[in-house]
C-alpha cells in the first residue's frame, strides 16, 4: 500500500509547525511554570486558535492531576493533538531544549558566577507577571463568568495561597471537581467538543502500564546490576513521576538524589538552581544541568530523558480516555468546578510567588503596567514583550 503523498507533506508541515512554534516559546517562556500555561494560552489558544478555550482548560485540569511538570505535558499534550505522538516530542524538543543548553553551558562554563541579582533577570520576572494576568482575565471571562464559579475560583486562590504543600493544588483540583459535579452536572449538557486524540486506548494503557513498570523495577535493576546510567536514570525518574506542584517542589528530591552520595557538591547544586531562574522553559532542566556535572554530556541526556519519562507515558497515558470522561455529564460538570479552580490556582500564583518577587517598588508596577498594554492591547508578539522587559528590568538596575 502506498502512502499519500499530500498527507506525508500536511504531517511534515504540521511537525515543522510545531517545532517553530514550541521553540519560540522555549526560548521567551520566563517566570516558571505558572508563566508558561500564560503563554501557551496567548500562543496556541489566542493567537494561532489550535484549541478552544474549553479544551485548554481542560488539558490544562488533567495535567494538573497528573505528576510531573504540568507546563511541559500541557504543551506535549498540545504537540500530539495537533502533529500525533511525534509531534508531542518535537513540541518537547522545541520548548525544553533551549534552556537545557544554555544550562549544560552553565554546568561547563559558568557555575560560579553569580547572576540571580542581574537587572534583566528582575525585568524577566516582570514579564512574567504581565504574562500571567493577561491569562487570568481571558480565562476567568470564559471559565468563571457566573457566581458560582467566581466563588470557587477566589476560594480556590485563597487557599492555595493559605496552604501551600505538594498536594494542595490537587486537592484543590477534587473539591472544586465534587462541587461542579453537584452544581453543574444537570446544565452541563454535551458542550464539550469532542477531540480527535491520534493514540489508541491500547497504546495508552501500555503507556501507564510502562509508567507504573518502570517506577517498580527501576530500583530493583539498579541494585542488581550496578550500572552507574541506570542508577542515574532511576535517580531522575522516581523525582519526576512522584512530585505534584510544579519545578520548585522537585528540586529537594533532586538535592537527595544527587548531594549525599555526592554526585554533585550542595555548592554546585546551588550555583546550578541560580543558573536555572535565569533561563526560559521548564525548570525540570535543571536535571540536565546536574546530569552534565555528574557525568558531561551524557549525563545531562541520561538525567533529562529519566526526568522527563513520566511526564511523557502519563499524558500519552491519559489522552486516549480523556474524549469519554469528557462526554459524560457527570464529569462535565465536574470540569466546569475545576476549570473556575484552574483560574483561582492561576489567580493565587500571580500573586505568589510572581508578584511578591517582581513588583517590588512603583517602578515595577509601571513597568509591569506597561508592559501588560502593550500584550493585551496593542497586541505585540511575546518576543519583543520579552525584550523590552528584560531592557527595562536593566535599565532600573542601573539607575537604582
Amino acid at each position: 500500500m502506498q502512502s499519500d503523498p499530500a498527507a506525508h507533506q500536511s504531517r511534515a508541515k504540521a511537525l515543522f509547525e510545531v517545532l517553530a512554534v514550541s521553540t519560540k516559546l522555549g526560548v521567551t517562556s520566563f517566570g516558571g511554570p505558572v508563566a508558561h500555561l500564560g503563554y501557551f494560552h496567548h500562543e496556541y489558544i489566542r493567537r494561532r486558535e489550535w484549541l478552544d478555550e474549553q479544551t485548554y482548560a481542560d488539558l490544562v485540569a488533567l495535567c494538573q492531576f497528573l505528576p510531573g511538570p504540568a507546563s511541559s505535558q500541557v504543551g506535549i499534550g498540545i504537540g500530539v493533538l495537533r502533529a500525533g505522538p511525534l509531534g508531542g516530542l518535537v513540541a518537547w524538543l522545541g520548548f525544553t531544549l533551549p534552556s537545557v543548553v544554555a544550562l549544560v553551558l552553565f554546568a561547563f562554563l559558568l557555575t560560579g558566577v553569580e547572576i540571580g541579582a542581574a537587572g534583566w533577570i528582575h525585568g524577566l520576572k516582570i514579564v512574567a507577571v504581565a504574562v500571567v494576568a493577561d491569562a487570568v482575565l481571558s480565562m476567568g471571562r470564559k471559565l468563571a463568568p457566573d457566581r458560582n464559579r467566581a466563588t470557587i475560583a477566589v476560594v480556590s486562590a485563597a487557599v492555595a495561597l493559605l496552604w501551600q504543600t505538594a498536594y494542595s493544588q490537587v486537592v484543590i483540583i477534587a473539591v472544586a471537581g465534587v462541587l461542579g459535579w453537584w452544581l453543574y452536572a444537570d446544565s452541563a449538557g454535551a458542550t464539550a467538543r469532542r477531540i480527535a486524540v491520534p493514540i489508541s486506548r491500547w497504546a495508552g494503557g501500555a503507556a501507564l502500564a510502562a509508567y507504573v513498570g518502570l517506577l517498580l523495577l527501576l530500583p530493583l535493576l539498579r541494585q542488581a546490576t550496578g550500572n552507574p546510567w541506570i542508577a542515574v536514570f532511576d535517580s531522575f525518574y522516581r523525582p519526576g513521576s512522584l512530585v505534584f506542584g510544579g519545578g520548585h517542589v522537585v528540586l529537594p528530591l533532586l538535592e537527595r538524589e544527587v548531594v549525599p552520595v555526592g554526585w554533585v557538591s550542595r555548592e554546585a547544586f546551588l550555583a546550578g538552581y541560580g543558573a536555572a531562574q535565569a533561563v526560559p522553559g521548564p525548570l525540570f532542566t535543571f536535571a540536565a544541568y546536574l546530569g552534565a556535572v555528574l557525568g558531561g554530556i551524557a549525563g545531562a541526556a541520561v538525567a533529562l530523558a529519566g526526568i522527563f519519562a513520566p511526564a511523557f507515558l502519563l499524558i500519552m497515558g491519559a489522552l486516549p480516555f480523556w474524549n469519554s470522561l469528557r462526554a459524560n455529564r457527570k464529569i462535565q460538570g465536574a470540569l466546569v468546578g475545576i476549570n473556575a479552580a484552574v483560574v483561582g490556582i492561576l489567580l493565587a500564583a500571580l500573586y505568589d510567588p510572581l508578584w511578591r518577587s517582581a513588583i517590588l517598588v512603583p517602578v515595577d508596577f509601571a513597568l509591569a503596567a506597561i508592559l501588560f498594554v502593550m500584550l493585551v492591547f496593542w497586541r505585540m508578539p511575546p518576543w519583543l514583550v520579552v525584550l523590552v522587559g528584560a531592557l527595562g528590568g536593566t535599565a532600573v538596575g542601573l539607575i537604582g
